[in-house]
Parts: structure tokens; C-alpha cells; sequence
């Protein structure tokens, strides 16, 4: 399977993900991506909901940040309390 291939761009703007590629990348109807475009370049990033295991690494590290930082609850539930009166 390549790497590389070529699509066209509808008249409404859409692009097709050549099939091979959606296949060994497991893009489903729906998924959803992050475009960035930098002069002739264009990128398309895949976005995935972290898995469980994921998701708990990213807690446990920013719970030892926030205690680093010296961060208390209380000081948590101050900054949500300040940010829901803006609303």
C-alpha cells in the first residue's frame, strides 16, 4: 500500500481520502480532523478520543503538575466558581 495518492476537490470544497489510505488509517464516516494549511501545504490530522489508559495517564500528570505547582483543591474550585460568574 502507498503512502502517497492523488484526489481533486470538489466544487464544494470537499476532499475524498483515497480508500486504501482510509483503510490503513481506520477513518470512518464521521471522523474528524484538525486542518492546517501553510502555503501549498495542507495537512490533515486525525483527531482520537484518548483511550481510558490514556486518559489516566494525562490525569495522574497533571495531578503531580498541579501539586508541583502547589495547587489545592480549594484553589480549583475557586477558579471554576470565577469562571461560571462570567458567564
Amino acid at each position: 500500500m502507498a503512502n502517497l495518492a492523488t484526489t481533486k476537490m470538489s466544487s464544494k470544497g470537499q476532499v475524498v481520502i483515497p480508500e486504501d489510505i482510509r483503510n490503513r488509517l481506520n477513518l470512518q464516516v464521521g471522523s474528524q480532523f484538525v486542518v492546517v494549511g501553510e502555503k501549498d501545504v495542507v495537512i490533515f490530522k486525525s483527531i482520537t478520543q484518548p483511550s481510558m489508559k490514556e486518559f489516566d495517564k494525562l490525569i495522574t500528570k497533571a495531578r503531580k503538575q498541579a501539586k508541583k505547582a502547589g495547587l489545592k483543591r480549594s484553589d480549583i474550585h475557586e477558579a471554576i466558581a470565577k469562571a461560571r460568574e462570567r458567564k
